[in-house]
């Protein structure tokens, strides 16, 4: 009867033990996260369908159409606020205005735990990124940079034509890569894009950046295409004036889930 009784304690002290366990025991929620830009001019909506038949206004009041608009932007991470951990994501980004087929970012591997996340993302390519020839996508593009400008590849091109509202128009060609500070001497001009939060990620989700492609022209540095059209590519100075007015160009939008 004794051992009965042991044998019984035991197996209750086994089970009690189990129980305690499984109670501890916190599940680990995953989602994917897939990345949609979206393009506006401080409100109006720019896509493949309308983008070259706008008349639009920058800050300095000069008139503008838009001819072509690609951008590039890479390292692409999330990052928990409750526990630090950084999810940098594979890959660049490579987005042409006039195909939205580019506007969506998917990473080969997305999937990050549910929580609580803030985003940031290089605008360009960093300095150890930014390797002459090393993207066969991007040579077929025609996005490199210039080797006597520092080499690498572009961040932005941005043509278009200004002054359309009077008799006498004007090019633009508002193309962003590295600086050219000297010759043989240059100097990285890449972002670091943080984009305000933190956000909630409870579900597989689409996180929207918006893209306000007004800001080059605005902020901090109001831009006089009269002054400021072509060639700006191996003017340092308004180089550094692009890094700078990026800064405010994307916001965090709506995200779906």
């Amino acid at each position: 009867m004794k051992k009965i009784l042991v044998l019984l304690i035991a197996i209750s002290t086994i089970f009690s033990c189990s129980e305690d366990a499984d109670d501890n025991v916190v599940l680990q929620n995953n989602a994917s996260v897939n990345f949609k830009f979206s393009h506006h001019w401080d409100g109006t909506a720019l896509n493949s369908s309308n983008y070259e038949n706008l008349d639009l206004t920058n800050e300095n009041g000069e008139v503008i159409n838009i001819d072509r608009i690609r951008y590039l932007i890479s390292r692409v991470e999330l990052i928990n606020t409750a526990t630090g951990l950084r999810y940098l994501f594979d890959g660049y980004k490579f987005t042409d205005i006039s195909n939205e087929d580019t506007y969506n970012f998917l990473p080969e591997i997305n999937t990050i735990p549910t929580g609580s996340y803030a985003l940031k993302f290089v605008w360009g390519f960093n300095e150890e990124d930014n390797t002459d020839g090393a993207y066969p996508d991007l040579n077929s593009a025609s996005w490199n940079w210039p080797a006597m400008l520092g080499g690498g590849y572009h961040f932005l091109q941005f043509d278009g034509m200004y002054n359309v509202d009077t008799t006498n128009p004007s090019s633009f060609n508002y193309h962003n890569g590295t600086a050219k500070v000297s010759d043989g001497v240059f100097e990285q001009n890449f972002a670091i894009i943080n984009l305000s939060g933190p956000f909630m990620i409870t579900n597989n989700a689409t996180i929207e950046v918006k893209m306000n492609i007004a800001e080059f022209f605005k902020n901090p540095n109001t831009w006089d295409l009269n002054v400021l059209d072509t060639p700006l590519m191996p003017n340092y100075t308004a180089q550094k004036m692009m890094q700078e007015n990026v800064m405010s160009v994307f916001s965090l939008g709506e995200i779906t889930q």
